[in-house]
């Protein structure tokens, strides 16, 4: 499995496509693929059908995958955009930081 330098619930800017710019939270990740969703970006709409007696159908919007390359991680210290660090501390645990300010995620 591809290790990848977003994780579920992290804070992400897009940094290009039609989202260029929008800042969201990372919903899901895919490894195999080198894609994530995103919240509030890539937006597709949907014609649902409804499937059981009493559901509602219509049009719907969600997200769709696009690829980790094109996010990078948001710092909660410094709120700039930056890569991210792999480092082992004394105890042997793996952390991740950020590469401006030196904070750990």
């Amino acid at each position: 499995m591809a290790k990848m330098h977003v994780r579920t619930g992290d804070e992400v800017v897009v940094l290009s496509g039609k989202d260029k710019g929008k800042k969201g939270k990372v919903l899901s990740v895919n490894p195999e693929k080198r894609m994530v969703i995103v919240e509030g970006v890539s937006m597709a709409t949907k014609h649902k059908k409804p499937r059981r007696m009493g559901e509602t159908g219509g049009i719907i919007k969600q997200e769709t995958p696009i690829y980790a390359s094109k996010v990078m991680n948001v710092c909660g210290k410094c709120g700039a955009p930056s890569r991210v660090g792999r480092k082992v501390l004394e105890d042997g645990t793996h952390v991740r930081y950020c590469k401006k300010c030196g904070e750990t995620f």
